[in-house]
């Protein structure tokens, strides 16, 4: 079969394993965006709180009766599924009612939490925009679902056409794209959050890269340029800090390649000025439109989403925090270190690859799940789900371990094997 029809394939069993788990994958956050999108559609406020607090409720619910189902001690008890979907309701329309009746009616996500904690998500409106088609044919849940599966799926095939683009065999291709199914990519993608699209942009971003080098410096351009300022509507953070390491990787590599009196290449000059250009767009329009500056996510981070007083020393306390988090994190990194390996494999198998001048920019792009780690250094957020773009590094650089290997074994002995002539003297 043509590589497009075999790319088809990861995309789909991965699509039909998903039916597994339709409910029950929210965050805390995912109510956000949900009514978020659903007040886009033209839903009111009392609309959009009374879908998305049915559709938290039945996924807490949902994994309530499961994990009852298999309790050592409660699996022969009732079904709690009534008892947890009326109490979350309850609670929820507790905290909701009381918002709207004082007033916090702006914007347009549903009044969850205080004003200034909603202000971060009422600046990030690329996700709900991109839910609406989906929430408004298929319904909330089956909608957040399709929007799961659509966004993971590309997620794994813009994974492909990098490496297609690397010149991988369509083997190693797939390889990478299946690598980003089963990795937390896949799973972190499928939740209800930003996380899939920040994925897919980013990957996009990575891909304009490889075409830059490849020569088609125009059209990868335009994917680096574009994947910038759609990232800059799903989360301003992230397109700054991808612009900013892609600038950072193609500075780098041009100092590199003239002090060895090599060229320096316009693919390399052309992704750096436009991860510069991202990185100066996203931090004027970011001023311009009046997002929450870094100083107000710190007062977020340290105050517990606003819930205390702010603190009168908040960097002081932050690096403080950051020294802390980083030494409990290794710890645990040394107790699991799939992770770390992952990486160190991933990073070799840049290195290795054919195009040796992609590594910086691979490795910049993955930099960038340490980056929004750093920014927020809450190890109490779980799944990973903040440093999920590192996890890019295994998924591309593996597959191009994996043929740098292959390649030295078929090459390797061929060049070696005895001249014929020479062996029968």
């Amino acid at each position: 079969m043509r590589p497009r029809v075999w790319v088809l394939v990861p995309a789909v069993v991965f699509a039909l394993l998903q039916l597994a788990n339709v409910t029950g994958r929210d965050t805390p956050d995912s109510k956000n965006y949900l009514s978020y999108a659903l007040s886009l559609r033209g839903d009111s406020k009392r609309e959009a709180a009374a879908a998305t607090i049915d559709h938290v409720c039945a996924g807490q619910a949902s994994v309530a009766a499961r994990r009852q189902s298999v309790h050592v001690i409660r699996f022969h008890r009732a079904d709690p599924t009534e008892q947890v979907l009326a109490e979350c309701r309850a609670r929820l329309w507790r905290n909701v009612g009381a918002r709207l009746a004082a007033g916090q009616t702006g914007g347009h996500t549903v009044p969850f939490m205080p004003e200034r904690f909603m202000r971060i998500f009422e600046a990030r409106p690329g996700y709900p925009v991109f839910l609406v088609p989906f929430v408004s044919v298929f319904g909330v849940t089956w909608g957040l679902w399709a929007a799961g599966v659509a966004v993971t799926a590309a997620g794994g095939v813009l994974a492909f056409l990098v490496l297609r683009t690397l010149r991988a065999a369509t083997p190693v291709c797939l390889t990478g794209q299946v690598l980003y199914y089963v990795l937390p990519c896949g799973t972190t993608a499928m939740r209800p959050m930003t996380e899939g699209l920040l994925l897919a942009l980013t990957l996009t971003a990575v891909w304009g890269c490889a075409l830059a080098l490849d020569g088609r410096v125009r059209a990868g351009v335009w994917l680096v340029g574009g994947a910038l300022a759609a990232l800059f509507t799903v989360k301003h953070s992230q397109a700054l800090f991808l612009g900013l390491c892609l600038a950072g990787a193609g500075a780098s590599l041009a100092v590199r390649r003239r002090r060895r009196g090599r060229p320096v290449g316009r693919g390399v000059v052309a992704v750096a000025v436009a991860g510069g250009c991202g990185v100066v767009g996203t931090v004027l329009l970011a001023r311009l439109l009046h997002y929450p500056s870094e100083s107000e996510s710190l007062q977020d981070l340290l105050t517990h989403h606003f819930a205390r007083p702010d603190r009168t020393r908040p960097w002081s306390e932050f690096w403080q925090l950051q020294g802390n988090f980083w030494v409990e994190w290794l710890r645990r990194q040394a107790w699991e270190p799939l992770f770390v390996a992952a990486l160190a494999a991933g990073a070799c198998g840049a290195v290795r690859g054919r195009c040796r001048a992609f590594a910086p920019f691979l490795l910049a792009a993955a930099a960038t799940g340490l980056l929004t780690q750093a920014g927020h250094p809450d190890i109490d957020i779980w799944g990973g789900r903040l440093i999920v773009l590192a996890w890019l590094l295994p998924v591309l650089g593996l597959p191009l371990l994996l043929e740098s290997a292959v390649r030295e074994r078929i090459v390797l002995p061929v060049r070696e094997r005895p001249d014929p002539v020479h062996s029968m003297r």
